[in-house]
């Protein structure tokens, strides 16, 4: 059985500009309008945005297979950069993922590159989820129409 790749990047130059993007992907409320795999999800502990160290629960589906992760914000340079880590819990999900988004301004928009790093994966758990989860083997062209659907959607916002 395989396993998981442990990083992957995608860039993509759309049609809108980094201020007009950055509202759209750091409202993690509306991650389900652009995303193929996040449907939303919400604000914990009191936190209303992107800042070091806000904490929000993900609502995730990919086919059949639903799951939800609690991540941390790790990063957060408006309108430029966002990182941030799924938790890990100790039963459950013990691995610990880090995403970054980076807006980089263009003549014409800007381009999005998506990162993802794996910082924590037991091998149980990646041969489960490369069993069950097929389309994280190789996740670039759904994760490069994510970053063109997040452009789409903030070039139609007004800023």
């Amino acid at each position: 059985m395989g396993t998981l790749p442990k990083n992957g990047q995608v860039s993509v130059e759309v049609d809108a500009t980094p201020e007009q993007v950055w509202p759209l992907l750091t409202d993690i409320t509306r991650a389900g309008e652009w995303s193929h795999e996040t449907q939303g999800g919400e604000w914990l502990d009191g936190a209303d945005g992107a800042a070091v160290g806000a904490r929000f629960r993900g609502r995730n589906q990919n086919g059949r297979t639903k799951w939800s992760r609690q991540c941390e914000v790790v990063a957060a340079d408006a309108p430029r950069t966002i990182s941030w880590r799924t938790v890990p819990t100790k039963v459950l999900y013990r691995d610990s993922t880090i995403w970054t988004y980076e807006l980089e301004p263009t003549d014409t928009g800007c381009r999005v590159t998506q990162r993802f790093d794996v910082v924590r994966l037991g091998p149980f758990t990646d041969r489960l989820f490369y069993a069950i989860v097929p389309a994280h083997r190789d996740r670039s062209a759904a994760l490069a129409e994510d970053v063109r659907r997040l452009g789409e959607h903030a070039a139609a916002t007004v800023s």
